[in-house]
């Protein structure tokens, strides 16, 4: 069974830093390649990092040296830990899996997601 569930998102400051998590089943945890990507209104979906299953990790320039991508095999989840967010980080952020994907960069081999947690920055 396929299950995605982000959580963790919600209202900071400009400065400020948030967590997300994103739970998954067993067999969804084990795919190749798991993100976070993120969508603002008005714009389309992007992807912010993903992980290999080997643990290469592939980061928009936006967010490098400002958001960690991590795992936890006991738990089955994958977290973004956020710091010195800014405005423009304001969008819905989405776990996705590919479980038999190859290029891990690549947004459209991301066949399952979650329903997205809401991540808001104030000036």
């Amino acid at each position: 069974q396929v299950q995605l569930v982000e959580s963790g998102g919600g209202s900071v400051q400009a400065g400020g830093s948030l967590r997300l998590s994103c739970a998954a089943s067993v067999d969804t945890y084990n795919s190749n390649c798991l993100g976070w990507f993120r969508q603002a209104p008005g714009k389309e979906r992007e992807r912010v990092v993903v992980i290999s299953t080997y643990g290469t990790t592939y980061y928009a320039g936006s967010v490098k040296g400002r958001f960690t991508i991590s795992r936890d095999n006991a738990k089955n989840t994958v977290y973004l830990q956020m710091n010195s967010l800014k405005p423009e980080d304001t969008a819905m952020y989405y776990c996705a899996a590919s479980p038999r994907g190859i290029w891990c960069q690549d947004q459209a081999t991301y066949s399952y997601w979650g329903q997205g947690t809401q991540v808001t920055v104030s000036s």
